[in-house]
């Protein structure tokens, strides 16, 4: 066994040896003045290749990330031939570039909100608010039908984030779906697909500022003054992904067909086998072995309160950050319009649209954090026991923060390597009029799962869709399509990639390994977007209008699932046995216990028939 360590540690130091060596003398020979997307070419590819390849492989995000980094930099530092001093200099600058992501007040704002909404699950859990919860659900949530449904509810209702959606949701719902042997890979693709996709098509959301002021400067370019809400509201028909991924989460709940990992994963929830586990998120199992504070009330209202005061809480937050933003600001007559109306639709719509949503969630967290501990300590349980139990819950969050500062920083080097601009570069060549759309979604799609990142892609994308398309064919209606094309690519990209920040804490918040996630989660995807460029994008390009397409769309995705779909019963009869071999450690124990019985029971039969 040693000496396999050995070949394949040598092996490994040889190949990476020659892959410095190969990437150094590729980028030596360009010349020097030229731009990125020349310097680099196909190398620009590489990071986010070998942290999602090295991802998948292993079955472990932090040291993928991390690798993949390490060759960005590298790619950077290199100057020369010198692969040894080049490797020292990425080295270094990897460090840099963390402590550079870390100090990004956007950056450390998601970070600290994400470890204050950790610390308020864990004071939930111990007050018993979260077993109430889930025991009130339960009474509801009785099936994996109604319990999947009521999920996909819930993430509708935290609309206007895709970051609170994904820790609020996750976790509130973990219980109930355990119970009913829904698998946490299921939990996890409920929870992601209503994140992202929600937030990026309400009109009151953390997302609606960027969205809209990237379509109104867009359309300066080609000279046209335009309403850019106006012109988002026209794209939400012709966002097809987002609302056909909302449709089909409803639809394999309400079947209970699943294809693909995800049927493995139902099948074993529903036979209460435990998967084995990756490493990639294992700290976030702690959140379910918190027990209530032995001898504590059990009531809803330990979880109601201090969840009901995060929500609202955000909510008011986003609004009077945005205010105070706009006041403070340039645009004398916006400044004018909310002096005289702050409360009107239209100024909730542009407090909320100029909010920093890093900033309000931090600050609604901080606050549901103050009234838990104060709940907990009402409830007699100790000051100090109520603020340890708040750091253990941002202990379980740390993990997170980690992949999540790697993942920021595999970003910022893939912008530094231009990435975007090559692929942009080798694929919006000879474009006919019908398939510019379908192109826009899917290098929009490339991009966004390339760099994990949606917000990025819509602000390299949208300055050069808007112009092309009105080129090629100069209707509004038409411009639209294709805006809509970069908005929904990007958050179906977003949705699949592994180095996602949503795709993250999606994993985190449902307790799900982060792997498994994105396996499982990355079929149901690319079929949906299939179905979208197919039956919705492509007719779309020839003028169908979207009330044609998407009934269409949802017959077909109904039709695929029937055929690849296998229905996964609602308990445990009917199903399979599980047999000793194919069962865990837990079960075969359970197993030989009944077995055991059966054979006594057998014995005294036996033995009083002789009498």
């Amino acid at each position: 066994m040693k000496i396999k360590t050995v070949i394949i540690l040598c092996v490994s130091i040889v190949f990476t040896v020659c892959a410095l060596f190969g990437m150094a003398f590729y980028i030596d020979r360009a010349p020097p003045k030229s731009e990125k997307a020349e310097r680099y070419g196909f190398l620009t590819l590489l990071p986010p290749f070998v942290a999602i390849l090295l991802a998948f492989v292993t079955k472990e995000t932090v040291s993928s990330l991390f690798v993949g980094v390490l060759v960005g930099e590298f790619m950077i530092s290199s100057k020369s031939l010198n692969i040894a001093g080049g490797f020292i200099n990425s080295y270094l600058a990897l460090c840099t570039q963390i402590i550079k992501t870390m100090a990004d007040q956007w950056n450390s704002g998601i970070i600290l909100q994400s470890l204050l909404i950790g610390g308020v699950i864990q004071l939930v859990a111990k007050m018993g608010g979260a077993k109430a919860l889930a025991e009130a659900l339960a009474k509801f949530a009785n099936t994996p039908r109604k319990g999947q449904l009521i999920t996909e509810f819930l993430g509708l209702c935290v609309f206007f984030d895709d970051y609170a959606n994904s820790l609020i949701v996750g976790p509130m719902m973990r219980p109930v779906l355990d119970k009913l042997r829904v698998s946490r890979e299921k939990l996890a693709f409920v929870v992601d697909a209503t994140a992202a996709p929600v937030a990026g098509i309400a009109i009151i959301s953390t997302w609606i500022g960027l969205e809209v002021s990237l379509i109104a400067d867009a359309f300066k370019v080609i000279g046209k003054e335009v309403n850019g809400f106006g012109i988002f509201l026209q794209t939400i028909p012709f966002r097809f992904y987002n609302i056909l991924i909302l449709i089909f989460v409803a639809m394999t709940a309400i079947t209970l067909r699943e294809f693909g990992p995800m049927k493995e994963a139902e099948k074993r929830a529903r036979k209460n086998i435990k998967k084995e586990e990756a490493k990639s998120l294992e700290n976030n199992q702690r959140f379910e072995d918190v027990q209530p504070v032995e001898g504590i009330k059990l009531t809803v209202w330990n979880a109601i309160i201090p969840i009901g005061t995060l929500i609202l809480g955000a909510l008011v937050a986003f609004y009077y950050n945005g205010y105070t933003a706009i006041m403070g600001g340039e645009d004398k007559d916006l400044i004018n319009f909310m002096t005289r109306s702050p409360l009107s639709p239209k100024g909730i719509f542009e407090a909320l649209a100029n909010s920093d949503s890093s900033v309000a969630l931090f600050q609604a967290a901080l606050v549901a954090s103050i009234v838990s501990v104060i709940m907990a300590y009402c409830q007699k349980i100790k000051f100090d026991d109520a603020i340890s139990e708040w750091v253990n819950g941002m202990k379980t969050i740390v993990i997170t923060g980690v992949i999540l500062l790697l993942a920021w920083s595999l970003g910022d080097i893939i912008k530094e390597l231009g990435t975007a601009d090559y692929l942009v570069g080798i694929l919006k060549n000879s474009i006919p009029k019908f398939i510019l759309p379908t192109l826009i979604f899917i290098i929009s799609a490339i991009i966004s799962f390339a760099t994990g990142t949606s917000y990025g892609t819509m602000g390299i994308l949208m300055p050069l869709t808007i112009p092309l398309a009105w080129a090629i064919h100069a209707d509004m209606n038409y411009v639209i399509i294709c805006t809509s094309g970069v908005l929904s690519g990007s958050i179906f990209g977003d949705h699949c990639s592994p180095i996602s920040d949503t795709t993250i804490l999606s994993s985190m918040g449902s307790s799900c390994d982060h792997i498994s996630h994105v396996q499982t989660q990355i079929y149901y995807s690319l079929y949906i977007a299939i179905i979208t460029i197919f039956v919705c994008y492509i007719p779309a390009g020839f003028g169908i209008y979207w009330y044609i397409t998407i009934p269409v769309a949802i017959i077909v995705m109904y039709g695929g699932l029937r055929i690849f779909g296998e229905k996964i019963e609602n308990g445990v009869e009917g199903e399979e046995e599980i047999t000793e071999e194919d069962a865990p450690k837990e079960i075969k124990i359970e197993l030989e216990q009944k077995s055991e019985g059966l054979l006594d029971k057998e014995k005294k039969s036996t033995n009083s028939l002789k009498i």
